[in-house]
């Protein structure tokens, strides 16, 4: 495996996925853990928890993520020119002419029909996540105890993530050590 490889891999992934970070998870999961075994299952959640607390896309984030856990800096480097060269490359292309064509009823069919595809795939995206994540009980429990503020009291996410940074490393901290050492089921 090499830089080009990785480069490739975030450029299909970049040319072929629309919608946007969220949309672009099942994908980056579908190449990063099933076709190339870069990441196991749980290394890409926690490469996910870890590129969701980041400021940028999260896409782009666990481009660069997987790239340097494969490849090092290069390989971030690689990765992140794959992810985002397709999408830098369309926004020139829209941009140059998207005043024109923004008022055509076609276009905007398109768009029309496209939004509905966009939330379809985030919500597989976080179907998967939630597979794994609710397996394990602390899990599960955090779900729901930082859904509710994010849903009903719109708390800031800046502020769930570091809360649930927190209560990880509380129950780490507050875990018996005997615990720790079998890898309890978290």
């Amino acid at each position: 495996m090499n830089y080009l490889q990785i480069f490739l891999t975030f450029l299909k992934i970049g040319a072929t996925t629309f919608g946007g970070g969220y949309a672009m998870l099942p994908v980056i999961r579908q190449e990063v853990v099933n076709r190339h075994s870069w990441l196991g299952e749980e290394e890409f959640i926690d490469a996910l928890a870890v590129a969701q607390s980041l400021p940028g896309a999260v896409a782009i984030n666990t481009a660069v993520f997987v790239g340097y856990k494969v490849k090092g800096l290069p390989g971030s480097l690689a990765a992140l020119l794959g992810a985002v060269l397709p999408s830098f490359l369309v926004i020139l292309l829209v941009a140059a002419f998207f005043v024109q064509f923004i008022e055509n009823r076609l276009v905007a069919a398109a768009f029309a029909g496209i939004r509905p595809v966009v939330a379809a795939l985030i919500a597989f995206a976080v179907m998967r996540l939630g597979k794994t994540v609710f397996r394990k009980k602390f899990g599960l429990i955090l779900f729901f105890l930082f859904l509710l503020p994010a849903v009903f009291l719109r708390f800031n996410p800046i502020l769930l993530i570091i809360a649930g940074a927190a209560a990880g490393l509380l129950r780490e901290a507050l875990q018996p050590k005997p615990e720790r050492e079998k890898g309890d089921a978290r």
